[in-house]
């Protein structure tokens, strides 16, 4: 075998499609095709070619996917468009092409009424469907074949940027139903929305075979109304196969359904409720008893429902559900104490975490892959000479399956010492945060040779956890008062967290828990925020060096909020994490300069950038360099200081620069402090948003952590 040379095309055909199925599409048929006459009939086998998605085909333009679709034609069975925002629609329209297509998703595409009636026409053994319903949608420009193809639609997914029912009245056979509602309470011209025009319309749903039902909300009141007109129906009958049901609403007050008490009611009678999530203000614990009773769950979130802790706990741990080991997702966050709001600064020992609680949650759900457990409070309290309580990370390393996790930061800390504040000392005042240094509070600085005592005593809660817990591929280490400067839901979000630097025990979480992570090495996404210990950022380039698959990270008001001392750490780690793809970095006093930029560089993969910092700084020359130098970049939004005459030269420059070879291309760059900042994020595509320009874990993860 040494002196005889064995090419690619040498290998059989079977590891050839193994090998084949990680080339993205657009390469398959373009470029690895025109290679060889077998690597032609293979690149076009139909195991290739049965399920295809161009989602985050960022570089494929208008000419090579009608190229695909041209060569798709009947073999397609399923095709993702979602989020090709950049396509035109005369490339939509060419979807005619794929007639054998069963499931198509065009989120986030240009689509009118017309063009979506020529598709539904075309595409007559369509099953699965999920659209955009934009301003100006008339299901009356439907025709009737099109009627016809939603008729026998089974699965629906609606993201509603205008009050509609949109396609919903039509689909007589729907078994799952997801609807996201975006609506602004106020147009671009000041001018009200609501939804009068739709209460009076004859053809309503009645969801006769719904099986799902789920419903995401961003803020606003029209969003609200709009989804009790969506879910009229179940006030008069619960359709009998239902078994998922969730739907989120952010802020703390919720407006109440009536219907809510009776949904619990006919979901738990048949016994096989697979996943439920519901506003705080929709249950009640005997909703939530009703409701599980007799059920094996799948997915549970019970976000910012305080009330119903005790009986949460009673349905997983004493027999209330049929088998809690079928638990995957698990959302407990904010579930054990009221919000700072609504208690006046008072906590007890019972808004508190109790490890032998989470304890006895991780030997009945120990197949849980999901926990979110963000704005609760954890405080390990080391009691001399007794030794303690076993602590919260210890309880959560007996999920041998978890794969991600949000923790409040003082989940992490061993507990008050010497080197901490008091706990009964009072917080420093919100009106001084930032305007100071930070008094030095926890421990010192982390070094990579050192290895103290205390250094070692210090993240014993957290080693055990890692030492339980190696295979983590998405961790979330939040502060219990962080609030983004910039998240979506910020006027929900803000009225439901506590101000920064209430938790003494989150303070005390440094730069030695961050290095301690280097024992994941599988993680894949990591997110820091709201951590005052974390001083000069010695910890996150130890992690960076060892966990290698890093490809999404957030960092958010780490240390001092008044000067940046981690940068050089940062440029540190950011060498290491060749594999990024998505960088979110949110701190006031952020200097984007060219040694941020070079570091930047390294990334060789990075698809995704958001810099957010009020009184931050930036280079034109060092970004425009660093766009140049890396053209996998697709998004690049930043929201920092400077003018308004600078942000918008700089963004029409790369605009005008890299548009032509980059047909994604979205730069957003101006001032955080700009009063007509909100129009412009509301030009910003809705999934370009979601990814990278919000904060994921306040907006995405925190409030649900069941899949989308």
């Amino acid at each position: 075998m040494a002196s005889v040379s064995v090419g690619i095309s040498d290998l059989s055909d079977e590891i050839l499609l193994c090998i084949l199925r990680h080339v993205p599409v657009c390469d398959l048929l373009l470029n690895v095709a025109q290679v060889s006459h077998k690597l032609h009939t293979l690149c076009h086998d139909k195991t290739l070619l049965s399920h295809v998605s161009l989602s985050e085909e960022y570089m494929a333009n208008d000419l090579s996917v009608r190229q695909i679709l041209k060569q798709l034609a009947n073999q397609v069975r399923s095709l993702s468009l979602n989020g090709c925002y950049w396509l035109s629609g005369a490339t939509v329209e060419h979807l005619v092409r794929c007639r054998a297509v069963t499931h198509l998703d065009i989120t986030g595409c240009c689509l009118t009424s017309l063009r979506l009636s020529r598709l539904l026409t075309s595409l007559s053994l369509l099953k699965s469907l999920a659209f955009d319903v934009a301003p100006g949608f008339s299901a009356a420009q439907l025709s009737s074949e099109a009627v016809d193809t939603l008729s026998r639609l089974s699965e629906l997914k609606q993201t509603l940027l205008t009050p509609s029912y949109g396609v919903v009245p039509c689909c007589a056979q729907l078994r799952s139903l997801a609807l996201q509602f975006d609506i602004p309470d106020v147009t671009r011209e000041g001018v009200g929305v609501c939804c009068q025009l739709m209460v009076g319309q004859s053809s309503v749903p009645h969801y006769q075979q719904l099986e799902e039902f789920s419903a995401r909300l961003a803020p606003g009141e029209v969003n609200q109304t709009l989804l009790l007109l969506y879910l009229a129906v179940f006030s008069v009958h619960v359709p009998d196969r239902l078994r998922i049901f969730l739907v989120s609403i952010p802020g703390p007050n919720p407006a109440h359904w009536p219907a809510a008490t009776s949904l619990a009611h006919s979901l738990g009678q048949r016994g096989d409720l697979e996943a439920l999530q519901l506003p705080r203000s929709w249950l009640d614990s005997l909703s939530v008893e009703r409701a599980l009773r007799g059920s094996s769950p799948k997915y549970l979130s019970f976000s910012r429902c305080p009330a119903l802790w005790a009986q949460v706990l009673q349905s997983l741990l004493q027999g209330g559900v049929r088998d809690s080991t079928q638990l995957i997702s698990l959302n407990l966050s904010g579930i054990n104490h009221v919000p700072y709001t609504e208690c006046s600064g008072i906590r007890g020992p019972e808004d508190q975490l109790a490890s032998g609680t989470i304890n006895r949650l991780a030997i009945g759900c120990l197949n849980l892959k999901q926990l979110n457990l963000m704005h609760t409070h954890y405080h390990h309290e080391i009691t001399p000479g007794l030794g303690g309580e076993t602590h919260l990370c210890a309880s959560l390393a007996k999920l041998k399956h978890l794969r991600s996790l949000t923790l409040p930061a003082c989940g992490l800390s061993d507990g008050l010492n010497t080197h901490h504040v008091s706990a009964k000392s009072p917080s420093p005042s919100s009106l001084f945060l930032g305007l100071k240094k930070a008094p030095r509070v926890g421990l010192q600085n982390y070094k990579p040779d050192t290895q103290s005592v205390l250094s070692r005593d210090s993240t014993s809660g957290l080693a055990q956890f890692l030492a339980g817990c190696p295979f983590l591929e998405s961790l979330e280490i939040i502060g219990p008062g962080f609030v983004s400067v910039l998240p979506r839901l910020e006027p929900c979000s803000r009225a439901s967290v506590e101000p920064r630097g209430m938790c003494a025990w989150a303070r005390g979480v440094g730069d030695t828990h961050l290095a301690a992570l280097e024992a994941l090495p599988g993680l894949r996404r990591l997110t820091l925020a709201g951590l005052p210990g974390v001083l000069k950022g010695t910890g996150l380039a130890q992690l960076a060096k060892h966990c290698k698959e890093l490809q999404v990270l957030s960092l958010a008001n780490i240390g001092t909020l008044k000067t940046m001392n981690y940068t050089s750490a940062l440029l540190d780690a950011l060498k290491h994490c060749t594999l990024l793809q998505e960088l979110r970095l949110e701190q006031p006093y952020l200097n984007a300069n060219a040694s941020f930029f070079e570091a930047l560089s390294c990334c060789s993969h990075l698809k995704r950038i958001c810099l957010i910092s009020r009184s931050g700084t930036f280079d034109p020359s060092a970004i425009e360099t660093f766009m140049e130098q890396c053209p996998d970049v697709i998004v690049c939004h930043m929201f920092m200081g400077g003018t308004l005459a600078a942000c918008r030269t700089l963004q029409k420059t790369l605009l005008d620069r890299l548009s032509a070879e980059r047909s994604a291309l979205s730069v957003v760059i101006y001032p955080l402090q700009h009063e007509d900042l909100t129009s412009v994020i509301r030009d910003i595509p809705l999934t370009l948003l979601d990814r990278i320009t919000l904060f994921q874990s306040h907006v995405a993860q925190a409030s649900n952590v069941l899949p989308w």
